[in-house]
């Protein structure tokens, strides 16, 4: 379908050549030499973009923009000018343009804007998708050599930058291409993490950055000299890091981010209290069995994070005012803003944000929820949205305004599943999708990474004879009794427990206030 343009210019016979130029390159142009009758076509016919002239005898170009958005407000817009007065300038950005333009303009410039305007997507679109094609080679050779620690991290930031940039574009085919590189390499980082888990936890071979060692490693020295923010938003994945990084740098200068290594399982009972105490699960177990429950017991298991937190602190010899708080509903939080002036007089203040965790639980749950995040970018999209409107956006133009600090992590990611695999045991087993403690338990050892003693992992062991089985990839663990209507149920949900790229790889930022 040929383009239409309007071009409204009281010198209108001036611009043939340039009328003459966008013809050979198949564009249709009406030129008109006044606005009123620029309104009147706009009302009457069809235009693909229509350049005004802002200075014409009878009504300007600025109260003809006005007349034509009225009645047509998406069509976009170019003023052209002589002036370069800022004021004139506002006022038609004001008044939602495409594009402005000083005069004398050449043709170039004009087809730069059209172009600009109209095929941006195809151009966008085609230059992503020739992007993706150049690398897909070369991540593919990275995915099938011996990656260690840290190419692992490279790599994983490169498949989550191709994901967003593939999800800003409607064409799907290099999107689908993109799924299954990605899906390769969670099975190749599967094995790598099956491979050198229990060795770096163990001593054998030097570990990564891994969560438990965070406060000690990474946040305790800051606490030196500068009074610090540590926001733990709860199931945060690195590409919803990516999605909202552009919001937080609005109010701070992003001075460091990282991947860390999350810990296994990837669930908020073991990754988070690792986190606050600073040290593994059955650690934890053994120097303070009064905070901590296996996942057989009764009761919260993230209850004492605050008293964890207190005995890190002592061990690092730090006697500081500090604060914890928790937020798990958008009351909470709204106090948390609204007081915010009581967390001031604190070297360390803690806020755990529970929300993203709550959403890929909803999403399991309510309907709703998983038609507002059918795939992973509505997912990503959702989150941002939540953030724009929370409380936490509020808490943390605050810390900004403060001067402070803030250092923005997480626990553990979440994966989508959509591979059912089947596991049995009794009853003392934990309904965990994604890991299974317990005894008894029957599976096909290759599909899943089996820890027969839970001690080599540094977790618990409630009973001689339990184990833990960790799912891998986009699996997911379901019984055989009442098989189908689980593998259903929960089929396509987002889970967190085992091993992938997303649970386990998880963002470590630091930032300070502009």
């Amino acid at each position: 379908m040929q383009i239409r343009i309007l071009w409204a210019d009281d010198e209108i016979d001036l611009l043939k050549p340039h009328i003459l130029f966008l013809e050979s390159k198949g564009y249709e142009v009406v030129p008109v030499n006044n606005g009123t009758t620029a309104v009147d076509k706009n009302a009457e016919e069809d235009f693909d973009i229509i350049f005004l002239d802002e200075n014409m005898p009878g009504i300007s170009g600025l109260d003809a923009l006005v007349k034509i958005k009225k009645v047509k407000p998406y069509v976009p817009v170019v003023m052209i000018t002589k002036s370069e007065e800022e004021y004139i300038m506002e006022e038609a950005i004001g008044s939602n343009i495409a594009d402005y333009l000083i005069k004398p303009v050449n043709p170039n410039q004009i087809l730069l804007t059209i172009k600009k305007n109209l095929d941006s997507g195809k151009l966008v679109s085609q230059s992503t998708n020739t992007g993706y094609q150049r690398e897909f080679g070369q991540l593919g050779m990275q995915l099938n050599s011996r990656l260690d620690k840290d190419e692992w991290k490279d790599v994983y930031k490169q498949l989550v930058y191709w994901e967003l940039k593939l999800g800003e574009i409607e064409e799907q085919g290099m999107q689908e291409v993109l799924t299954m590189q990605k899906k390769e390499a969670n099975t190749q980082f599967s094995k790598f993490i099956e491979s050198n888990y229990l060795d770096w936890l163990n001593g054998v071979d030097e570990s990564p950055q891994m969560i438990h060692t965070l406060i000690k490693n990474k946040i305790n020295p800051f606490l030196d000299t500068k009074d610090v923010f540590v926001v733990v938003i709860d199931n945060l994945r690195y590409d919803q890091w990516c999605m909202l990084s552009p919001i937080f740098s609005k109010y701070f200068t992003i001075k460091n981010e990282e991947i860390v290594y999350s810990i296994l399982p990837t669930a908020t009972q073991y990754a988070r209290n690792a986190f606050f105490a600073g040290l593994m699960p059955s650690e934890i177990q053994k120097k303070h069995p009064e905070y901590w429950k296996n996942d057989e017991d009764d009761g919260g298991k993230n209850l004492f994070e605050a008293e964890l937190l207190e005995k890190n602190l002592s061990r690092l010899g730090r006697n500081i005012k500090w604060s914890y708080n928790k937020i798990t509903n958008h009351a909470a939080g709204k106090k948390l803003a609204d007081n915010f002036n009581q967390l001031l007089d604190n070297k360390l203040n803690c806020i755990v944000y529970n929300f993203v965790d709550m959403l890929s639980h909803a999403r399991t749950e309510m309907e709703v929820i998983r038609e507002l995040a059918d795939d992973e970018s509505a997912y990503r999209s959702l989150t941002v949205s939540w953030f724009e409107h929370s409380p936490l956006h509020d808490i943390v133009k605050k810390i900004a305004e403060s001067g402070r600090k803030m250092i923005i992590t997480t626990d553990h990611g979440t994966v989508r599943v959509t591979n059912p695999v089947k596991v049995q045991g009794d009853k003392s087993v934990n309904t965990n999708l994604r890991y299974k403690n317990g005894r008894n338990m029957s599976y096909r050892e290759k599909d899943v990474f089996q820890v027969k003693n839970p001690q080599d992992a540094f977790l618990p062991k409630s009973n001689i004879s339990s184990e833990f089985v960790f799912a891998k990839d986009s699996d997911f663990f379901v019984y055989p009794n009442n098989y189908n209507h689980f593998v259903t149920y929960y089929n396509n949900t987002f889970q967190h427990g085992g091993i992938s790229l997303e649970e386990i790889l998880i963002p470590y930022v630091e930032l300070d206030p502009k």
